[in-house]
């Protein structure tokens, strides 16, 4: 079941807690640079990174954060950022390692419906911290 776009807007507004300028300033640092997946585009930017970018994006385009003036884009990657935080939020209350985190990410966004049968499978001697 697809959340509503109203739904998709208060939780991408509650788990996006910097400022357009907040995020920028980070994404200038070396180490965020570094973070996430490397993208399949040979440029040497992450995942993450472009993501952030895109965040920054969807802030300065609207800062009053009026419903109305989200297009189909900003909904649909604000619809990944909140799928993407609320796993990570998910996985790290569980108290799973950094590691297991990445074979939970790996798995489960390409093949939702595979991710815990394969997980149990291929990767049962990576365990909580």
């Amino acid at each position: 079941m697809v959340k509503d776009n109203e739904t998709v807007i208060q939780e991408f507004n509650d788990v996006v807690n910097m400022t357009s300028d907040e995020l920028e300033a980070w994404l200038k640092e070396e180490h965020s640079e570094s973070s996430g997946w490397s993208k399949d585009d040979g440029s040497g930017e992450t995942v993450g990174h472009e993501s952030g970018r895109k965040i920054i994006d969807i802030l300065n385009r609207n800062p009053s954060k009026d419903p109305e003036k989200y297009e189909d884009d900003d909904l649909a990657h604000m619809r990944k950022v909140v799928s993407y935080c609320k796993l990570v939020i998910c996985v790290h209350q569980q108290g799973y390692s950094k590691e297991m985190l990445i074979v939970i990410l790996e798995i489960s966004l390409p093949y939702p419906y595979l991710g815990e049968e394969i997980s149990k499978k291929r990767y049962s001697n990576i365990s909580k911290r």
